[in-house]
């Protein structure tokens, strides 16, 4: 049986709620064949330093990114609203994910955070003590100007799943480029090991998942200069499924023609051959939702039946690029990689019972197929 056999008989559609596309079709492109999108412009405006004095922009302020380098914990952020008002500190929380630039080496020092701001005029930072290279950035997914793009589908179907597409979800295509017109980070590919689990650590409740991503993929691309979304696949609390790092235009997510993974940037020093699932919110104290969880078990099932791997295995993973070893479980948690709470307290423990779950989505033909690859040692 060949892959997209293997693909049709998986069938485990994952029902997520659909998603209204961002902009409706110009009767001159319907007419042509080609779809097009309206994408909100992401608008940005960034400062390095602590300074003590308020930073304000131009725009409303959706989400504010916040990176250094330095302690983890001690960090807080204080809205100034419209009015002038300034709200109570918050705690910085870290993002899942951060430090994880290509696989030239772990810089899991460097912390990265995105915080929803709703529409505030400013903020004020506090640092813990210690801090280097902070970078703070103010931007609207929401409000800008909106441009039109072509994009062949805003929904597709892969591995029994649908997924909300990059154009589908309003990824600015343009953020993956330099100034010079050079693709930042061009893509790798390299067969699939293993599929790492995490959560973003941001709010949980989100009203408007889209713009989020749309956030963290300028902060991943932009202000980590990662140059791109640093996960495969994000997922919402409505189960919702979205495509995330750019993997070309053959119309698979995550994947070139031939079933290869195209590197992406959520493991430091791990990427390359390991597939990184993100889920929207933070899970710590709270478990995920049910739609959330079902999608995950459907979308970890599709993968390992395309990739043929037995998702309660225990393998060696090894690093194409560098030969660099770590012995995990087939379906692992952020932190079995690197020193981070991600994803979660409540997601991780849950971890052995997922894994369960996903074999048991398996279908019968591909579930006979999947064996451990590069197995531990006992």
């Amino acid at each position: 049986m060949n892959r997209r056999a293997v693909l049709r008989a998986v069938g485990v559609a994952a029902g997520v709620a659909a998603v209204p596309a961002l902009g409706a079709v110009a009767p001159a492109a319907a007419a042509s064949g080609v779809r097009t999108a309206r994408v909100p412009r992401t608008r940005a405006k960034s400062v390095t330093g602590a300074a003590a004095r308020a930073v304000r922009a131009d725009f409303p302020i959706e989400y504010v990114g916040v990176t250094w380098n330095g302690p983890k914990r001690g960090a807080g952020i204080r809205l100034i609203q419209q009015d002038g008002s300034r709200g109570a500190w918050t705690v910085l929380q870290p993002v899942c994910g951060a430090g994880a630039d290509r696989d030239a080496g772990d810089s899991a020092e460097s912390v990265s955070v995105l915080v929803p701001a709703g529409g505030a005029a400013g903020y004020e930072l506090q640092l813990p003590a210690g801090a280097t290279g902070v970078r703070s950035t103010a931007m609207d997914t929401v409000n800008g100007p909106s441009k039109e793009v072509a994009a062949a589908s805003t929904v597709g179907q892969f591995a029994g799943v649908e997924y909300i597409t990059r154009a589908g979800w309003g990824a600015d295509e343009s953020l993956r480029f330099k100034a010079d017109g050079t693709e930042n980070s061009p893509q790798t590919y390299y067969p699939a090991q293993t599929l790492t689990v995490h959560h973003t650590a941001g709010a949980n409740g989100d009203p408007d998942p889209a713009a989020t991503i749309r956030a963290y993929y300028y902060l991943h691309a932009i202000v980590n200069d990662w140059g791109d979304i640093g996960y495969h696949f994000l997922i919402d609390e409505s189960g919702r499924i979205y495509e995330g790092r750019y993997s070309g235009t053959d119309g698979i997510p995550a994947h070139d023609a031939s079933g290869k993974m195209v590197t992406a940037f959520h493991t430091s020093g791990y990427n390359s051959g390991n597939l990184g699932i993100a889920l929207l919110g933070t899970f710590t104290d709270q478990s995920p939702t049910a739609a959330a969880r079902r999608s995950l078990t459907q979308l970890l099932a599709g993968l390992s039946a395309y990739h043929n791997l037995n998702p309660q295995a225990a393998v060696t993973f090894v690093n194409p690029v560098n030969g660099v070893t770590k012995d995990v479980q087939m379906i692992s948690g952020h932190r079995d990689w690197l020193a981070t709470e991600c994803p979660g307290t409540t997601l991780y423990t849950d971890l052995p019972a997922l894994r369960a779950d996903v074999a048991a989505n398996l279908p019968q033909s591909a579930a006979a197929r999947s064996v451990p690859v590069r197995r531990s040692p006992a």
